[in-house]
């Protein structure tokens, strides 16, 4: 297939591209290469896709219409995975604009280069982030999600409301991915793991806010992507048994659908930062601070719909994917074991 990856050089992005063309995919890659972190690692992760000639890439905002309208005419993409948005839920506080201009406006041009184009199914990064204030665990797809606590988690709720008004109008396939706090190699220089890592081979101190007792169902980057390619490959369907008057959160009579992708297996934040620790061999100095704005105590993703529709559940655990991002953390910063 031809697949626009919006977000090519970003973390999630960078590996899905680099799977898909190994699998023999022609990639049409969008990034801007913005400096919310070093745009360094951006060209890093994009050198490794040097020696596959099927890789085209476009640098371009997703706010530029006119420039991913284009990409949209030029490429004529089969399929489309939307990866590019603003990240972060406590920047989102700070810089709320950006959030829509990237999340929102970009997300509208997306949607329209798809309806216009004829694309075949479209595949989304929503996020755990949309539960909100809810609090019965596991999350799962099928709960309402009308409570989000940052502007972060209304843009991505956002993005599955306007993609749901393009799969009913216009048949337009849609499939939204709640990812569940992606960690691994390649990651993200603003993430906890990062920040922890960098802090403790240098000695100082990291902060462990709401004093290392929320959980997370960290979910290492091989599974999402595997969990990305699957859904990409089935566009969503319409849901036969649908019913207005008792609507399903999760599905709808639009070829439209929701899934989560998590480990299903959340863990203490201070579990996470001992599993930190034994692949360092050093221990970490911690200063603990409450829960921040915009944060939710917990995660915990139902991923039955994933597993019954796709056969798939991931399974990396913690152990093995921070010991797997701390080998690539040295040879990438060149750091002596």
């Amino acid at each position: 297939m031809k697949v626009l990856v919006t977000g090519s050089a970003g973390f999630i992005g960078s590996a899905l591209t680099l799977r898909l063309l190994e699998r023999g995919d022609t990639v049409v890659g969008v990034d801007n290469h913005n400096d919310y972190y070093d745009p360094a690692i951006k060209e890093a992760r994009l050198a490794r896709f040097a020696g596959h000639s099927g890789y085209t890439h476009v640098r371009a905002d997703l706010a530029d219409r006119d420039a991913i309208e284009q990409v949209f005419a030029m490429h004529k993409p089969q399929r489309v995975v939307n990866l590019a948005a603003q990240a972060g839920v406590r920047y989102s506080i700070e810089n709320p604009l950006a959030y829509i201009n990237s999340n929102i406006v970009g997300f509208a041009h997306v949607l329209e280069g798809c309806r216009h184009h004829g694309v075949e199914h479209l595949a989304y990064a929503s996020s755990s982030s949309v539960y909100g204030a809810n609090t019965a665990m596991p999350f799962s797809v099928h709960q309402n999600v009308d409570h989000p606590l940052s502007l972060y988690a209304a843009s991505k709720k956002a993005n599955e409301l306007m993609a749901h008004t393009y799969s009913h109008l216009y048949g337009l396939p849609t499939t939204g991915l709640r990812f569940f706090t992606v960690y691994g190699p390649w990651g993200r220089p603003d993430m906890a793991l990062f920040k922890f890592t960098k802090a403790i081979l240098a000695g100082e101190a990291i902060q462990v806010f709401n004093h290392g007792q929320h959980r997370r169902d960290f979910t290492y980057i091989d599974d999402i992507v595997e969990g990305v390619i699957r859904v990409l490959d089935h566009p969503a369907e319409r849901n036969p048994a649908w019913d207005g008057a008792r609507p399903d959160p999760g599905t709808s009579a639009a070829p439209w659908r929701v899934y989560n992708i998590g480990n299903n297996r959340p863990v203490q934040l201070l579990d996470y930062i001992a599993a930190l620790e034994k692949a360092l061999g050093r221990k970490a100095r911690m200063e603990m601070l409450p829960l921040q704005p915009g944060d939710v105590p917990d995660t915990y993703a139902d991923v039955d719909d994933l597993v019954e529709q796709f056969q798939y559940r991931p399974g990396t655990t913690v152990e093995q994917g921070i010991g797997r991002f701390v080998e690539w953390y040295r040879d990438y910063f060149k750091v002596p074991a």
